[in-house]
């Protein structure tokens, strides 16, 4: 193999593009690799709602994947999107159309729930449109097309006018909604986050309606039941109350005779405590007689026993004649 200087420059050159040129067509389908194209899935909407092809696909506001294709399918649209290999879908995951921007734009919104991998389409059931903004600025136009602006600016007039002379009060009221009004614009954020987990705290109970309905249906005939024993309740707590009473009473009238045989008594554990070892050898050796007592008495009102020798044996004095 010669030096590199000495190759033909032409056939170098002609290399060398066409590795640059498949570099540049791999770099712009990249997406489209079997290992980094990602898992597909789709989603059935009422309506588009201004959605289409190459819109984001966001998870928390963190973008995830886009969408592949929006078409008709039936009466509802079929929208189809990728998401990268490392995100998980559980099998209750849902769907929403959100605004991107003031302008229009779209982007589909996932929550995913459930346990196990989503291998259906989204059902209609967990799918939620977006409202579109050109249509609200559509019928925002109609409706200002048909305010009387004259009357608007009289009563603007009439408004200003009667707060130039207003009370200190009235001023300090205004302004303190106007600082109302841009602590709520400012805290945007975190009114949406709180709005977010309202929406999943009411999901869980709509999911959970049956246990509730159960709950609330136990609880109620708890308090039925408890409602009609309420006089025997009552009556019982008296008499615990009244019993507390006589006891304390009765400890307090002998209390003097009590600490004696409680000091006895701690004496008498002291010694059976100190003669355990004694006691239990006791017990050991009581058992083969308990054992033979309860055979000699185990037959009736007599004793079973026997007595050796008050009758001779047979044979005993010689044979019988």
């Amino acid at each position: 193999m010669g030096p590199f200087r000495e190759r033909n420059p032409v056939v170098v050159g002609a290399i060398g593009l066409g590795v640059i040129v498949s570099m540049l067509l791999l770099a712009f389908n990249i997406d489209r690799l079997p290992l980094l194209a990602g898992r597909s899935h789709s989603a059935a909407f009422s309506e588009a709602g201004g959605l289409k092809e190459g819109d984001d696909v966001r998870i928390a506001g963190v973008k995830v994947g886009k969408v592949t294709g929006v078409d008709l399918e039936g009466a509802h649209v079929r929208v189809d999107f990728k998401v990268s290999r490392s995100t998980d879908l559980g099998t209750l995951t849902s769907a929403t159309v959100r605004i991107k921007t003031i302008l229009g734009q779209k982007f589909l919104a996932l929550d995913p729930a459930g346990k196990g991998t989503l291998d259906r389409e989204i059902p209609l059931t967990r799918t939620t449109s977006a409202y579109d903004v050109v249509e609200a600025f559509s019928d925002l136009a109609t409706t200002t097309a048909r305010i009387d602006t004259r009357q608007l600016a009289d009563a603007l007039d009439t408004v200003a006018t009667t707060f130039r002379d207003s009370p200190e009060e009235v001023r300090a009221a205004v302004e303190g909604l106007g600082r109302l009004s841009r602590t709520v614009a400012s805290r945007d954020e975190q009114l949406r986050t709180l709005l977010d987990h309202a929406n999943g705290v009411t999901g869980v109970l709509s999911k959970r309606n049956a246990e509730i309905v159960t709950l609330l249906s136990d609880g109620d005939q708890l308090l039925l039941e408890l409602r009609k024993r309420r006089a025997d309740i009552h009556t019982l707590l008296v008499s615990t109350a009244t019993l507390s009473d006589q006891l304390t009473g009765l400890v307090r009238d002998n209390r003097e005779a009590i600490r004696p045989a409680l000091a006895n008594l701690r004496s008498v554990l002291d010694v059976l405590e100190a003669n355990q070892a004694q006691l239990d050898r006791s017990i050991a050796l009581l058992a083969p007689f308990v054992r033979v007592f309860a055979n000699t008495l185990g037959n009736g009102r007599w004793f079973d026993t026997y007595v050796e020798n008050i009758v001779p044996a047979p044979g005993a004095f010689g044979p019988a004649r």
